[in-house]
């Protein structure tokens, strides 16, 4: 009855719920690139990092706590996945304050797209375009940049993955 109660009990279950939460907001991300037509800026693509490396670190949290390993094993990942997310949110929070203009962006921040003719294959393609500047929010959602809404996942997930961490075996 325990179990049902709380879904995450199990640390398999855990570091599932942690993995497919860096997917999804990852996954959003590239769906708002390729589908919604939003052009990432440097800074922007540099967020996504610490999820693509903890989605793989996630799926050996999983592997790990599913094929019963000594607890230490998964509780080390689940503290790496929280570094990961911690700095995923220092990433955010640094964009949103230069979006904000809190603070200077890196020099190749500033560049912003630029228009022109259109290229006629792939590789001119890639040497015309121009990521966006880094100072201005291409969208807000309740106030929010993809920035803000970064800190805010990113900060979720990392709480999480410590508690998971630090919290007394399931009996």
């Amino acid at each position: 009855m325990k179990a049902l109660l709380s879904p995450l009990t199990s640390d398999t279950a855990l570091a599932a719920f942690l993995t497919l939460g860096m997917a999804i907001v990852v996954g959003s991300a590239l769906g708002f690139e390729h589908i919604g037509g939003y052009i990432p800026c440097a800074l922007c693509l540099m967020q996504r990092n610490p999820y693509y490396i903890g989605i793989g670190v996630g799926f050996l949290a999983v592997l790990s706590a599913a094929f019963r390993m000594p607890p230490v094993v998964t509780k080390t990942l689940l503290i790496a996945i929280a570094v990961l997310m911690l700095v995923g949110m220092g990433l955010g929070i640094y964009h949103s304050g230069v979006e904000w203009q809190f603070w200077a962006g890196p020099a190749s921040c500033t560049i912003g797209a630029t228009g022109g003719d259109a290229p006629v294959n792939v590789l001119e393609a890639l040497n015309a375009t121009k990521a966006p500047s880094c100072t201005e929010a291409t969208l807000r959602v309740l106030g929010l940049s993809f920035a803000g809404w970064n800190v805010l996942t990113s900060a979720a997930l990392a709480a999480i993955a410590l508690w998971g961490a630090l919290r007394k075996p399931a009996i």
